[in-house]
């Protein structure tokens, strides 16, 4: 049953994840305007945060083998994409008003301003999700020889919610649900992980303190 909570797990932190890069484009428009360099700024900021997500939570998994290690950081990423709109609305604005009205905008900043904003807002969420995968493929794989079964199912899983995340918020959540509102879904989904990992946390813990039953001695 371990390795379905996991695979559910990461699947989850894959859906997060895609909707947060989706719904960011639509989100820093607003301030950066239409660009494709709007595009091109959010997928590289998420690359960013997924390669070291992904570097931080292998190294941290060999240190610590308790899954409660992920739930603070899963509340913090939670809390603060529930209150995005509220939190960096004003800065920004303030990567914004730093340039002279009365001139133009240089073209290095026209290119790296949407950086700049992508990665105030969506780098820490996705940073904490990345660390999931790597994290969840050392609590399962108690066995060196199933490594490689294990980190591929895990690793699966997390494209699969990624692949559904893209096509729920493109096809869906964009059309239906108002900006504001699905990073409050995302948010709180985000703080279910949290509560997930606590969960697995208490499983792996339980499982692993039941008493070896043996046969009584004959006297």
């Amino acid at each position: 049953m371990l390795k379905y909570a996991a695979a559910g797990f990461v699947f989850l932190g894959g859906f997060a994840v895609m909707v947060l890069e989706i719904i960011g484009a639509p989100y820093l428009a607003k301030d950066f305007g239409g660009s494709y360099y709007i595009w091109v700024s959010q997928i590289g900021v998420i690359l960013v945060a997924l390669a070291l997500g992904y570097g931080f939570g292998g190294a941290l998994a060999d240190r610590f083998h308790r899954a409660i290690l992920l739930t603070v950081p899963l509340i913090i990423a939670g809390l603060y994409t529930m209150f995005i709109p509220r939190l960096t609305d004003r800065l920004l604005l303030k990567i914004i008003d730093r340039h002279p009205v009365d001139r133009p905008i240089p073209l290095i900043w026209v290119k790296l301003d949407p950086v700049l904003g992508s990665a105030l807002v969506f780098f820490l969420p996705c940073l904490v999700l990345a660390v999931i995968s790597p994290y969840t493929v050392r609590l399962v794989a108690k066995k060196l020889e199933r490594v490689g079964t294990v980190s591929g199912m895990i690793y699966s899983a997390s494209t699969v919610g990624s692949i559904v995340g893209v096509f729920v918020t493109g096809y869906y959540l964009i059309d239906n649900v108002s900006v504001p509102n699905i990073f409050r879904f995302t948010g709180g989904l985000i703080l279910f992980l949290a509560i997930v990992s606590l969960a697995i946390d208490v499983w792996l813990i339980s499982s692993s303190a039941e008493p070896n039953r043996e046969a009584p001695k004959k006297v």
